[in-house]
C-alpha cells in the first residue's frame, strides 16, 4: 500500500507541475493580447460557438449574474462584443462578437492554438489520445467520488 501511495503522490505532484508550466505559458500568451483571462474566455466562447445568452455565459464559465453584466459591458465599450435581442426569449439578450471583436479574433486566436500545440509538442499523437482518455477516467472517476 506505501508503494501505491508513493506512485500516486509521485504521478500527483508531476501532473501539478506540467499543468503549472503549461498554464503559465498559455496565460502569458493571453497577456500578450492585453486581454484578462476571464475577458479571453468568453470572446473564444462567442468566436467558437456563437451568441449566447447572457446567463449562459455566466454558467459556463461560473461567473456570479452582477459580474458578468460588468465583463460584458466592458466588452461592449471595448466594441468587441454586443447584446442583440434572442429571437426566441423577448426577456433575454444574446452577447455576439461584432465585427471589430471577431477580426481580433481571428488575428489572435491561431497564435493561441499554436502555443497550446508548442507547449504539448513534446509527446505523439497516440500519447495525447491515450493522456485523453486517461484524464477523462480520472475526472469521471473523481466527480463519483464527490456524490
Amino acid at each position: 500500500m506505501e508503494n501505491q501511495n508513493e506512485l500516486d503522490l509521485r504521478l500527483f505532484r508531476i501532473w501539478m507541475k506540467a499543468t503549472k508550466a503549461v498554464a503559465t505559458n498559455i496565460q502569458k500568451d493571453i497577456e500578450s493580447h492585453q486581454i484578462n483571462n476571464e475577458n479571453f474566455m468568453i470572446l473564444e466562447l462567442l468566436y467558437s460557438k456563437g451568441p449566447h445568452p447572457v446567463q449562459k455565459i455566466s454558467e459556463i464559465f461560473s461567473i456570479p449574474s452582477g459580474s458578468i453584466t460588468y465583463v460584458v459591458d466592458k466588452l461592449e465599450k471595448k466594441g468587441l462584443v454586443e447584446r442583440l435581442p434572442n429571437p426566441k426569449d423577448r426577456r433575454a439578450s444574446n452577447v455576439v462578437l461584432t465585427q471589430e471583436g471577431r477580426v481580433l479574433f481571428a488575428e489572435i486566436f491561431p497564435k493561441h492554438v499554436s502555443t497550446i500545440s508548442e507547449n504539448l509538442s513534446f509527446i505523439s499523437n497516440d500519447e495525447k489520445e491515450q493522456l485523453i482518455d486517461l484524464l477523462k477516467r480520472i475526472g469521471l472517476g473523481a466527480q463519483n467520488l464527490e456524490k
